[in-house]
């Protein structure tokens, strides 16, 4: 898979001056940069594949990473990057928990000269000096309109992510946009739609439970992302139901793309983790030296317009695993098909 962007420098050599949206930047030029990695958490399991890989490219380009997790706690994260600040690091590359949390401390940062990176969610109201991410909207649009094709009539359910998170929203756009024809048409109807705080699996389990108990119908279930997915299918595993009714989700983990698999699962959208990671690392050393990232896109954070780096999403259905997540090396052949069959798995290649 390629980039659909390239990082490249607006002018050669290291005294090239940052023009951001709104930040100075003075250049900089040491043995070893220093980067500051701040993590909403480490309870989602990609969030640990981001770190790794963050991390090795960033040594590899001669930098050393700091890394914290504020464990789902915005003011924990607050002090973390004054501490960083205060500290030296010449970049700070933030993963929010709280879209609307941070906006003061990092104007404070950057006024300080210290660009930031918001990394795959959007901080807002902040004019960070890049947004790196997946097309998110694309990821709820994947999500939604190749559900319909497989439950195009019937009650579907909708469990969103953390309301704290921007992507949350970019999600619902998208599977909402899929969605609106069915909808206005009374194709389809919408039975109940949740939010799951801090992404709570228990949440989504609770959901379809309360629903099952209730015997309501339900014929197609949105699950923000495959943790959610997970919850869902357990109450439904335990109606009997797991396998009947049609679940997708998103982030392509293993546990999920074993239930793909399975059949418990009907979808799931992988995000190439490792393009991302490594194009932020890049593009930390390259802020951190005063030089300048090129992005393609720019996104609105509710103040400022972000310059954005944005890679596209990739559907993963059961007959595409082996050409998605397995030549990808995101996850292996025995892994994934763990509990099916040997006569039932499709061709290694």
């Amino acid at each position: 898979m390629k980039h659909i962007i390239r990082l490249t420098l607006l002018a050669s050599g290291l005294a090239v001056l940052l023009s951001g949206c709104g930040g100075n930047s003075v250049p900089v030029e040491k043995d070893t940069l220093r980067i500051g990695l701040l993590l909403d958490s480490v309870v989602v399991e990609r969030w640990h594949r981001d770190r790794d890989i963050f991390s090795a490219k960033a040594k590899e380009l001669g930098a050393e990473v700091i890394v914290q997790n504020c464990n789902e706690d915005n003011a924990t994260q607050e002090n973390q990057i004054r501490e960083m600040t205060a500290d030296g690091v010449d970049v700070l590359v933030v993963i929010p928990y709280d879209k609307d949390g941070l906006s003061d401390v990092i104007k404070s940062v950057r006024k300080k000269g210290i660009p930031v990176i918001s990394y795959d969610r959007l901080i807002r109201d902040a004019g960070v000096d890049l947004y790196i991410s997946f097309d998110n909207v694309r990821v709820g649009d994947l999500m939604g309109s190749e559900l319909l094709k497989k439950a195009p009539e019937g009650q579907y359910v909708i469990i969103n992510g953390s309301p704290l998170d921007n992507n949350s929203y970019l999600f619902n756009q998208g599977y909402r946009d899929a969605l609106a024809e069915a909808l206005q048409n009374n194709d389809i109807s919408m039975l109940s739609e949740t939010w799951a705080e801090a992404w709570r699996p228990e949440n989504a389990y609770s959901d379809v439970h309360g629903l099952l108990t209730d015997d309501k119908r339900i014929d197609a279930i949105i699950a923000a992302n495959d943790g959610l997915a997970g919850g869902a299918i357990r109450a439904l595993a335990e109606n009997r139901m797991a396998g009947l009714i049609p679940v997708v989700g998103h982030d392509a983990d293993l546990s999920a793309c074993q239930r793909i698999a399975e059949g418990t699962q009907y979808l799931t959208v992988y995000k190439p983790i490792k393009e991302l990671a490594q194009s932020a690392a890049e593009a930390a050393v390259l802020l951190a030296r005063g030089e300048k990232p090129v992005a393609d896109d720019s996104i609105d954070d509710g103040s400022f317009q972000v310059p954005y780096v944005k890679f596209q999403p990739i559907l993963v259905k059961r007959d595409n695993l082996v050409q998605t997540v397995i030549r990808d090396g995101f996850h292996t052949y025995d892994e994934v098909f763990r509990n099916v069959p040997e006569k039932e798995r499709p061709a290694r290649e």
